[in-house]
């Protein structure tokens, strides 16, 4: 843009002075077109509008983006609330049911340490398991959670001498019931006493702990009679007593017994010492039946000899849901399982069931109305 030069400047002046009366509009706006700055055109004049007009827009659609998100969390939150508080109110529904059948059925069939109670509670079912196996749990962080756990399965033999169960079986994972064998027998035998007298009216109780130092039989009887002295009232007495075997099992009695197997025989089969091609699918089950095989010290000869145990007929999982836990699987193929359910507790299972008649009862009622297909 030029300089405003004299001349126009003073007329200027002089055109402002008079209040625009010296120049005309025309006149005024020819002396100040030298000094304006170009017209623009009109796409240039548009632009600023356009460009105004486009960052509204991305302003408005920012706006739009961080709001939709914001309301799709909320959304989601509301309906995962909504879930949890369904499953919530179904799972307490729940836990009240069972709480309340257990109660009921506690009112109704409680054994008062009496064999016969317990066997008019079982003496109309259709059969009974010859091989009863539960799952237990142990909680060390609880207080005076191993003389628990060691009362229940004390309980638990009083019960299935009572209902004429001849074998059971208790899996605890951790084997500390192993581990102490004899405070177990001594309790267990004072639980007997308590429910059936003293001996001999007392079941003969046997213990054993497969895959473990004190694989030995536990119990303080006398030694089996001859042939010679068959006749003996007291030795017909002997063999007329009841019995009861009693078998721990633990996690190494699964997994950790087939890892083993298969060990030993790949070295076998490497040192030459027994050929490939009789390591067979009868000898991998013949030899882990001898794992959980028992010394049948009661024998009419005398002698030791080895029974295999036929699988569970029953399992009963003390727990809020079915949770084999390591269960040896080969024990369990044709095993009629039933899982207590929780009466309390939270849905994670962080709280175990307590071990109760009623839950045993209903063990033994749902195992008679099962029906045995084996495949068919």
């Amino acid at each position: 843009m030029p300089p405003f030069t004299e001349t126009d400047t003073t007329i200027y002046r002089k055109d402002v002075a008079s209040g625009g009366r010296v120049l005309t509009r025309a006149e005024r706006e020819k002396l100040l077109k030298p000094y304006l700055p170009p017209p623009k055109s009109t796409t240039e004049s548009n632009a600023p509008d356009a460009l105004i007009s486009q960052q509204k827009y991305g302003r408005r659609r920012r706006r739009r983006v961080r709001v939709r998100p914001f309301i799709k969390t909320k959304i989601h939150a509301l309906l995962f609330f909504l879930i949890q508080l369904v499953f919530g109110i179904y799972i307490r529904l729940r836990q009240i049911y069972h709480a309340t059948l257990d109660r009921l059925l506690a009112i109704r069939h409680y054994h008062h340490r009496t064999p016969e109670l317990i066997r008019r509670d079982v003496q109309n079912l259709t059969r009974l398991p010859e091989h009863l196996s539960v799952i237990l749990k142990f909680h060390p962080q609880e207080d005076g959670a191993l003389e628990t756990l060691m009362d229940e399965v004390a309980e638990l033999c009083a019960w299935s001498a009572a209902a004429g169960i001849p074998l059971l079986s208790v899996y605890e994972k951790s084997g500390i019931l192993k581990t102490y064998v004899s405070s177990l027998q001594e309790l267990i035998d004072q639980k007997l006493a308590s429910y059936f007298g003293p001996p001999p009216a007392a079941p003969l109780l046997t213990v054993f702990a497969p895959n473990h130092p004190t694989n030995l039989s536990r119990s303080p009887s006398p030694a089996p009679p001859s042939h010679k002295t068959t006749h003996n009232p007291q030795n017909t007495a002997y063999n007329e007593r009841q019995r009861l075997n009693l078998l721990l099992l633990s996690a190494t009695d699964g997994r950790d017994t087939l890892v083993d197997l298969t060990r030993t025989l790949a070295e076998m089969a490497q040192a030459g010492k027994i050929d490939p091609k009789d390591i067979t699918s009868n000898l991998i089950n013949a030899e882990i039946s001898a794992t959980t095989s028992i010394s049948n010290l009661r024998a009419p000869d005398g002698h030791t000899r080895e029974i295999d145990l036929a699988e569970p007929d029953l399992v009963i999982i003390f727990g809020p849901y079915v949770k084999l836990d390591g269960y040896p699987p080969w024990q369990i193929r044709l095993s009629e399982i039933f899982c207590v359910g929780d009466s309390g507790g939270d849905v994670s299972g962080s709280s175990s069931t307590r071990v109760e008649y009623q839950a045993f009862l209903r063990g033994l009622w749902k195992y008679a109305g099962a029906e045995m297909r084996f495949g068919r």
